[in-house]
């Protein structure tokens, strides 16, 4: 058990029956009346974010995730198989258990599979990725002073905006979390 004032950020927690994780929270201490944790949860097994409001000191059972390092191989049908990496072990997730994540995911990508107990969760994808841009507007000479922005479509399918010096055949980091254009690679 653990104790909601010892919150932070990225603690997976189990409550309600479901798996947890921690994204935000904040300790209030009122004027009037007893202090309160407020957070912000995101499920692992449907990916909804809820708030929740704790007493302080109110208890409740940490959640011990496996975090395994795993290489995804390739997409069969409408499953992705993965395979860990030491033991070659492999493991398929359904496409709608993935769903954010394929926008992401290229083959040979390296990234971390969480499971508790024996129930895959998900995936956990590196903080940035390199990818291609497959189709965007030509860029026009000159035009890079507006400070402006145009889509552009990546090789898995993720449309971002990017400047309008970004051409077809670029290599581009992006931002995971955000889904945003970083820099050029």
């Amino acid at each position: 058990m653990i104790s909601v004032n010892d919150f932070k950020t990225g603690l997976t927690i189990e409550f309600e029956g479901d798996i947890w994780r921690v994204i935000d929270f904040q300790h209030v201490k009122p004027g009037k009346g007893a202090a309160f944790v407020r957070s912000k949860l995101r499920n692992l097994r449907t990916g909804n974010v809820n708030e929740k409001t704790f007493r302080a000191g109110e208890k409740v059972e940490k959640a011990q995730i496996d975090n395994r390092r795993m290489q995804y191989l390739y997409a069969n049908g409408d499953d992705h198989v993965f395979m860990d990496n030491e033991t070659y072990e492999q493991i398929e997730l359904p496409s709608t258990q993935i769903e954010e994540e394929l926008k992401y995911l290229k083959e040979n990508m390296e990234v971390h599979i969480i499971s508790f107990k024996s129930e895959v969760l998900g995936v956990e994808l590196p903080a940035t990725v390199v990818l291609e841009v497959a189709e965007t507007e030509p860029g026009i000479k000159g035009d890079t002073a507006s400070g402006g922005s145009k889509p552009a479509k990546m090789e898995t399918g993720l449309v971002v905006q990017v400047p309008f010096f970004v051409n077809v055949g670029d290599k581009l980091i992006i931002n995971t979390e955000e889904g945003e254009y970083v820099s050029r690679a």
